[in-house]
């Protein structure tokens, strides 16, 4: 209600001041502008004053607005739409998957060796390798030796003897660790003194004679992760100087942070103050750390009238990913019977920050990817609505809602749950999940986008990077297609639950904007909100798909400033 008195006062202001000499200070106008408000869906030309939104309509009726200060800037014919919100990903491990070793793009156990042995050569010994982005289910071919479907640790021990090897698995919920790492964790063979065997919430993938691989998964890789030499504040400054290069480069107006800890809304309130802000930011508390969540009870969010760092969201991670076969299901694994995943945290913790988010204000953003988990957050969540009837705008999330029992997909629609969804994650995850899921189970509550969405579900769009790359074409390509990268199939996964080009577009605009209440500011062109706009060399709504993964960002607008701008 706040935000759209103010959308309804600026409004009133300019036209109060319409026809009286109001100056723009920019105008873009030459190409396909397209709004995201049905009653105008395109214009030829915006106008912009303050960093708002002046006018917009005809470049005849914009001329009023032209004055001897205003730049007018020709899109020459290229296509500019409302800025693009990224609705999960993680803003600090962007930056620092530019400055570790970046596993994203290997295609082998072998390559992954090599990438590693090439950075121990820059390292004295003792120091730690730290990487992330390997993902065994996407490489052309597995290693002879696997243990539970990983490769395991003896190459990488080999060319790394005298440094410790902490290697995140690209969905953040699995690790590869070398032998260094494991004596300095005290995992070891089975039987022996001293050793680390099982942890809740999690497993040391071990050999038939009870020997360690170096894969650990889920809450097993802390044993490791907490040797890690905490970051140094430089280093982590330079993490979100890239972080916001990215973003900038890639299109990305405004970023939904999926869990972070005082440190970094620190650093970014810092940036902020100092002018280096170049996205704006909506920040999820990590569950993570109990204290935090406990010390932010006690003042309440903090919603910012510059819109540019908001803190009023709870992310809870209840299971794992699909992968190391972390999701939490209802029944077995198709691929491996007898396991069904499991909760990583406590599942009554969502009734607890649930209650607590309704009781203070604040959202709460579950991670659920397996179709128990979801389940089992639906289920918590309308025991704490019916608690807390009052609180009527709560916008609570799923985060992911990729694997959903068939009973349960209306139940977002219907309790008013965001299906915050990551598109890309189909292209990269559909041609082996069958394997996890077998056929019936994916075709009923897999990435059931038009299901969600004719339950009257929103749904948010993004890429959850760095588990995929920031960029959101590929991300929209698979959200119109549902293809993989390299076009596969032809009529694409399941093609009965595509998203149109309109559809897909308002899950990267307007949509992600309501999943942070902030749509009466942005998400939209319409006089008054923010002028926030992302500049494309093709037509995203009438480019064929073949050519869709194409298109580049040219230009990426915040508030009115003009944050990044292609070369040419």
């Amino acid at each position: 209600m706040k935000y759209l008195l103010h959308a309804l006062l600026v409004s009133m202001l300019l036209a109060a001041c319409s026809g009286a000499g109001t100056e723009a200070d920019l105008i873009f106008t030459g190409g396909k502008i397209y709004t995201v408000e049905p009653d105008q869906p395109e214009v030829e030309a915006v106008a912009v004053k303050d960093g708002l939104i002046l006018a917009l309509g005809t470049l005849e009726a914009l001329e009023e607005y032209r004055g001897k200060g205003t730049q007018v800037i020709d899109l020459k014919g290229r296509t500019m739409t409302p800025g693009f919100i990224e609705s999960h990903a993680h803003l600090l491990g962007i930056g620092y998957n530019k400055l570790d070793v970046d596993l994203m793009y290997v295609k082998t156990y072998e390559e992954l060796v090599e990438k590693v042995a090439e950075a121990a050569k820059e390292m004295a010994p003792g120091e730690w390798i730290t990487g992330r982005g390997w993902h065994q289910d996407k490489w052309i071919q597995m290693p002879e030796q696997t243990v539970k479907g990983f490769q395991t640790h003896d190459a990488l021990s080999a060319v790394t003897p005298d440094n410790p090897v902490y290697l995140a698995h690209a969905s953040g919920h699995a690790s590869f660790v070398n032998q260094k790492a494991m004596e300095l964790a005290g995992i070891t063979v089975l039987g022996s003194e001293n050793r680390v065997q099982e942890v809740e919430g999690g497993e040391v993938i071990r050999d038939a004679q009870g020997n360690p691989t170096g894969v650990l998964v889920e809450r097993a890789s802390y044993l490791v992760s907490k040797l890690v030499p905490q970051d140094t504040p430089e280093r982590m400054e330079r993490a979100l100087e890239l972080a916001l290069q990215e973003l900038a480069e890639k299109g990305i107006t405004s970023f939904h942070d999926a869990g972070s800890g005082q440190d970094v809304i620190d650093l970014l309130a810092r940036f902020k103050a100092e002018g280096r802000l170049t996205a704006r930011m909506y920040v999820m508390l990590t569950s993570r750390q109990p204290e935090l969540l406990q010390e932010w009870y006690e003042k309440g969010p903090l919603i910012d009238e510059d819109h540019m760092l908001t803190v009023r969201s709870i992310k809870l991670n209840m299971d794992g990913a699909l992968g190391p076969w972390g999701a939490w299901l209802l029944e077995d694994y198709t691929d491996k019977p007898g396991h069904r995943g499991h909760e990583t945290m406590p599942i009554n913790l969502v009734t607890e920050v649930a209650e607590k988010g309704l009781e203070l204000g604040f959202q709460v953003c579950s991670h659920a990817i397996g179709d128990r988990t979801n389940r089992e957050v639906l289920d918590r969540y309308e025991a704490a609505f019916a608690k807390f009837p009052e609180a009527k705008d709560h916008r609570f999330r799923i985060e992911h809602a990729q694997h959903l029992h068939v009973d349960d997909i209306d139940r977002f629609g219907a309790m008013g749950v965001i299906a915050a969804i990551q598109a890309i994650h189909l292209s990269s995850d559909r041609p082996w999940a069958i394997w996890r899921l077998g056929p019936k189970r994916i075709k009923d509550g897999a990435y059931v986008w038009q299901k969600l969405l004719q339950s009257g579900a929103v749904i948010s769009n993004g890429t959850d990077a760095p588990v995929e790359p920031l960029d959101p074409i590929p991300s929209y390509f698979a959200s119109v297609t549902r293809q993989t990268l390299a076009r596969e199939p032809e009529e694409g996964f399941e093609p009965d639950q595509k998203m149109s080009r309109a559809e897909a577009l308002k899950s990267y605009t307007l949509d992600g904007a309501y999943a942070e209440f902030e749509e009466n500011f942005k998400g939209s062109l319409a006089v008054g909100k923010a002028a926030d706009f992302t500049i494309f060399d093709q037509d995203l709504m009438t480019v064929a798909d073949q050519d869709l993964l194409k298109t580049k960002v040219k230009m990426t607008v915040v508030g009115g400033k003009i944050v990044y701008a292609a070369a040419d």
